[in-house]
C-alpha cells in the first residue's frame, strides 16, 4: 500500500478528478494549502504598487492506493495537473510514501481491504 501525496494548482483539480475517475481511482481527500517552490512566490500590483506575496495557493490530494493503483494513479495526476503539453513551474509535485497499515472504522477491516 501507498500514500500518494500530490500538490496541484487549485484550477487543475476537476482535470485530476476527471482523470483519477478514468483509472478507477474514486477515493480522496482534498485540502487547500499555501506555499510556493521554484517560483518563489508572486508579486502583484495593488494600487499602483507592487506587493510581493510568498505563499502562493495550492491544493493537496492524498490518496492511499493498493500496489496496483500506484502507476496509474501518478500517471493520472500528471495528465490532468500538467500545463500545456510540456507543463511549467509551479504545476505542482507528486510525493509517494509507504503506507504501513489502513484501518476501515466502519468495519474494523485492515490492510489492503480497507482501502
Amino acid at each position: 500500500m501507498k500514500l500518494i501525496i500530490a500538490i496541484i494548482q487549485p484550477g487543475k483539480l476537476e482535470a485530476v478528478k476527471e482523470a483519477l475517475n478514468e483509472v478507477k481511482v474514486v477515493r480522496l481527500t482534498v485540502m487547500d494549502c499555501q506555499g510556493f517552490g521554484r517560483q518563489k512566490g508572486q508579486t502583484e500590483t495593488y494600487r499602483g504598487r507592487e506587493l510581493g506575496t510568498s505563499l502562493l495557493r495550492k491544493v493537496q490530494l492524498q490518496i492511499a492506493v493498493n500496489e496496483d493503483f500506484v502507476e496509474p494513479t501518478i500517471d493520472a495526476i500528471i495528465q490532468g495537473g500538467r500545463s500545456g503539453e510540456k507543463g511549467e513551474i509551479g504545476d505542482g509535485k507528486i510525493f509517494v510514501l509507504p503506507l504501513e497499515d489502513c484501518i476501515r472504522i466502519r468495519t474494523g477491516e485492515r490492510g489492503s481491504e480497507a482501502i
